[in-house]
């Protein structure tokens, strides 16, 4: 597994786990959570993090859900959703 810190950057404890986009199957299920990140911002804006992220090999650009309203004038969201092990 590979760690990223960008130069110049304090140092923070990292925590490493495994990503994984698959649904986990019910074998595997023990040792497992779904982990939700929220994009919050203009459509625009949302649209470019999340390609930045996918250039960066952080998460597929499909892998996000749909833009959805916040209720702000303005304001959308997406959510990814990942499987991730825990131990």
């Amino acid at each position: 597994m590979t760690t990223h810190r960008q130069k110049g950057a304090p140092h923070t404890p990292t925590v490493q786990v495994a990503f994984d986009f698959l649904p986990p199957s019910p074998l595997e299920s023990a040792g497992r959570e779904s982990i939700r990140l929220l994009a919050i911002g203009t459509a625009r804006g949302v649209k470019a993090l999340i390609a930045h992220l996918h250039l960066l090999g952080f998460a597929e650009a499909t892998a996000w859900s749909r833009l959805m309203p916040t209720g702000n004038p303005g304001e959308v969201m997406s959510i990814l959703t990942w499987s991730v092990w825990v131990e």
